[in-house]
């Protein structure tokens, strides 16, 4: 079975590659411990990889021989537009890796759908003219924010890298627009959707907007969950990743008796440390 890179080198060459294809990966953690920067670095890594040349060697080095880079990176957001993506995701590591990353990946955002039921004014997320907004209002009409998620990851998803940032804002809507099965079906659909997609798809969550039995839920529909944590020692907190479960991919983490990895953040963006395995 083919792997899909994280774009995060040591964990990739633990893991044979990266995730299998067809995989729904859950990146659920708490606000600062990584989760975003994971996410963040999958894309422009990935990006990277798409280009070849020095950058890649240098910040990643040789793929496994199991993995092939997705044929396209896209990223979905529901809330925020792509220059404020672009800006935000360069704030996470060195400027030029970013630019050259990132001109592979392709940006998606729905925050027409997502505010459209708000009673956010529509000049703080649409184009003021006329025609644009007329044009925008009758397509909302017709088309629902999962409805347009979906549209979205039928187009994109098939043999390619998908990020959907966040989950987190979609839980913002229950009992508005959204009820707790709407999500739970949306997910549950996205991973029998991935299997025939053949691709990657990382759902990004802040698991503190969530009880436990709902993120036991969202766990159990995904076919991997990376959790990210902030972990505390005498005066100093540390970033920590731990696999809590992922189909074809944890036994070979139990194989090395490795509970939790010690993460960074440096020029190439999210890491795991060489240092320390917490065993």
């Amino acid at each position: 079975m083919d792997r899909l890179p994280f774009g995060i080198n040591r964990l990739d060459q633990l893991i044979q590659g990266g995730a299998p294809t067809g995989s729904v990966v859950l990146l659920s953690g708490e606000a600062g411990a990584g989760a975003r920067e994971f996410m963040y670095t999958a894309a422009v890594m990935n990006g990277l990889a798409g280009r070849g040349g020095d950058l890649f060697d240098l910040h990643y080095g040789d793929l496994h021989e199991r993995a092939r880079p997705p044929e396209e990176i896209h990223y979905i957001s529901f809330t925020a537009e792509e220059p404020q993506l672009r800006e935000e995701i360069a704030t996470t590591m060195d400027d030029d890796i970013a630019a050259e990353g990132l001109e592979q990946v392709s940006f998606r955002s729905l925050s027409r759908q997502f505010f459209h039921v708000s009673p956010v004014p529509r000049t703080w997320y649409a184009e003021e003219t006329p025609n644009i907004q007329n044009m925008a209002k009758r397509h909302e009409d017709r088309e629902g924010l999962l409805s347009a998620l979906g549209t979205a990851l039928s187009e994109r998803a098939p043999g390619n890298l998908v990020v959907i940032d966040s989950l987190s804002d979609l839980l913002t809507t229950l009992g508005e627009t959204l009820e707790w099965s709407d999500v739970g079906y949306l997910v549950k659909g996205l991973q029998k959707a991935a299997y025939e997609w053949d691709g990657l798809i990382l759902l990004h969550v802040n698991d503190e907007t969530l009880s436990d039995i709902r993120h036991g839920q969202l766990v159990d529909a995904c076919s991997g969950t990376l959790r990210f944590r902030w972990e505390s020692g005498g005066s100093t907190r540390a970033r920590t990743l731990v696999v809590k479960q992922f189909r074809g991919v944890l036994s070979q983490i139990e194989s090395e008796n490795i509970v939790q990895f010690e993460t960074e953040l440096g020029d190439a963006g999210f890491d795991i440390s060489d240092v320390r395995k917490i065993r």
